[in-house]
């Protein structure tokens, strides 16, 4: 079947088999292999992306169910070569050990501060809930998403100066 949609800003069409699942769309046909595979039964939450602008678990979508719409893979947070402020936030705070886990995690905290701008420690560890990271505890992928909460129009520049960063 043929499926069209768009990607990190990109319209793309291409030939699939019904049954590919939009994680192997992702990294097998468009080569964008920041997405991650990780347990095969949506536990893990390594393989999320956004889908008009909300978070799924890719593993559990099937490609052509994404038809028409909108997707986000991490390879599109950078704009112009630029960091978001998310991914700038997860190396000022050190919230990223191993990787696996980390493409997922900073496209939740996207949407989270997309839809939030002021999140609190609860609802950044809510919104990442849905997410293992058998790295780093949590702490410092909270204090990543405050620095980003803190900085959101990246790093230097005082869009929030009188937002504080808890430690």
């Amino acid at each position: 079947m043929q499926i069209s949609m768009t990607v990190n800003g990109t319209d793309v069409t291409s030939e699939i088999e019904p049954r590919v699942l939009l994680v192997h769309y992702i990294r097998e046909v468009l080569g964008l292999t920041g997405t991650h595979w990780g347990c095969d039964t949506s536990n893990c939450g390594t393989c999320v992306v956004l889908m008009d602008g909300q978070p799924v678990k890719s593993c559990t979508v099937l490609a052509a169910m994404a038809a028409g719409h909108d997707i986000r893979t991490v390879e599109g947070l950078a704009t112009g070569g630029t960091l978001d402020p998310v991914q700038q936030g997860f190396m000022e705070e050190h919230g990223l050990q191993c990787g696996f886990c980390t493409p997922g995690m900073m496209l939740t905290a996207r949407a989270l501060l997309d839809k939030n701008p002021h999140p609190d420690d609860t609802e950044i560890r809510q919104a990442i809930s849905g997410q293992i990271c058998r790295c780093t505890g949590y702490a410092t992928i909270v204090r990543s998403v405050q620095w980003a909460a803190a900085h959101p129009a990246g790093p230097g520049l005082e869009d929030a100066a009188d937002t504080e960063v808890k430690a």
